[in-house]
């Protein structure tokens, strides 16, 4: 029974699956979901820039037969290696963070040096540095468990490297992915048991951080103070807020029907990326909506029960990078619908699965993968309970090697 399982990854007798069915049916109907409002989002601007109307349509459909792809590999790799090697996947990214800023191998668009131009592909390097970073954070929060739980030395060592790649991303700039990955390590210290009040002491320092980087660029108090009040300003610096409400209150209840959007007709700025949540409102209405922030709702509730499955069975190195890629996933969603529903200053983060995009894509079906892998691992190990067989314990401290820079 469990040789079937390990090898043949295909369900056994007892109906066991190699994957958890509701992280994959989620995810594919996201991944599907995006593609049709790319494809009904795209069509007009893609003609006028590119002179045919299926550019964008085309490029997508290739990223996810990539983002397929890899995921399936990434699937294949077991959890013990990606332990083993966090520290190399966290220095390699930081490698890629410093890349992307030197002239000539960076690719600047829209005043922002942020990816690395591989053939046809641009890979963004902050979507690498949030895997690699929560793939970094699971081992050292298993490595140095005790000392996170009981002093402020084991919260503030992971603080260099995070300072480092928060301030390379604010180089590039790109803002809105540093608030994503301090707000994912400080949720996963959390997770490992930090104490309370030493994570309210952290967040207000964070807080004043954040604070700290607004105020240090004119355009991003420029954009604080358009989100008080965009329609003090619709022609101006308003401009995508007022169109993407304007989106809002065209979809109504049933939206105008797919194809139907008027917004995306050159009226909203990047109605295939950051702003297709407004499209999809507009033309499939609130009722769209609510499908789609079900199915969120649905993807990050499976992600988070199997990080607290692994969690009881002290697989905590893999509760810890579940629990990571779980808030990327919340995070980047909650900020990309609160910025199109005028809830959140506007910030250039994707929604996740959905809004066009080769590196996004590919990085959170990675994501997707390294779950399913541990889902995966965690059956092996009930079954091996099951059969009477003592199960792994691979995260034991006594058994992790520590790293010499700590």
């Amino acid at each position: 029974m469990l040789d079937a399982l390990r090898h043949s990854g295909q369900p056994n007798n007892h109906g066991v699956l190699p994957f958890d069915p509701w992280v994959l049916l989620c995810a594919s109907a996201l991944v599907l979901y995006g593609f049709v409002m790319i494809s009904s989002a795209s069509m007009d601007v893609a003609l006028e820039r590119n002179g045919t109307p299926y550019f964008y349509l085309i490029r997508q459909a290739i990223f996810m037969l990539l983002a397929l792809v890899g995921a399936i590999i990434v699937w294949r790799i077991p959890i013990d290696f990606w332990k083993r090697t966090g520290h190399w996947w966290m220095l390699g990214s930081m490698v890629l963070l410093i890349a992307v800023l030197i002239p000539g191998i960076g690719r600047e668009v829209n005043g922002s040096s942020r990816w690395i131009p591989i053939g046809p592909i641009n890979l963004q390097a902050s979507e690498v540095a949030k895997f690699c970073m929560v793939i970094y954070m699971g081992g050292y929060l298993v490595r140095r468990l005790d000392e996170v739980r009981t002093s402020w030395s084991g919260i503030a060592k992971p603080a260099l490297p995070l300072g480092i790649f928060v301030v390379l991303l604010y180089l590039e700039p790109d803002f809105g992915a540093a608030v994503v990955l301090i707000g994912t390590v400080m949720a996963m210290i959390f997770l490992g048991g930090m104490r309370f009040s030493q994570f309210i002491l952290i967040l207000a320092g964070a807080l004043g951080l954040l604070g700290l980087l607004i105020g240090a660029q004119s355009y991003r108090l420029e954009r604080l103070q358009t989100y008080l009040n965009p329609w003090a300003d619709p022609y101006g610096a308003g401009y995508q807020l007022t169109q993407a409400q304007i989106a809002f209150g065209r979809g109504e209840w049933f939206g105008t029907g797919l194809g139907n959007s008027v917004q995306k007709l050159f009226y909203l700025p990047e109605a295939h990326t950051d702003f297709v949540f407004s499209v999809l409102a507009e033309e499939l209405g609130f009722l769209g909506v609510l499908a789609l922030v079900a199915l969120y709702t649905m993807l990050v509730y499976r992600m988070f029960s199997i990080g607290r499955k692994a969690e009881k069975l002290k697989e905590f190195f893999m509760a810890y990078i579940i629990y990571g890629f779980t808030v990327i996933f919340a995070g980047q969603a909650l900020i990309n619908i609160g910025v199109n529903v005028g809830a959140l200053p506007t910030k250039g983060l994707t929604l996740p699965l959905v809004s066009y995009g080769g590196s996004s894509l590919l990085v959170s079906c990675a994501m997707l993968a390294v779950v399913m892998r541990i889902d995966l691992e965690l059956k092996k190990l009930q079954l091996a309970g099951a059969d009477g067989k003592p199960a792994e314990k691979r995260n034991s401290e006594s058994e992790v090697q520590e790293p010499a820079y700590g």
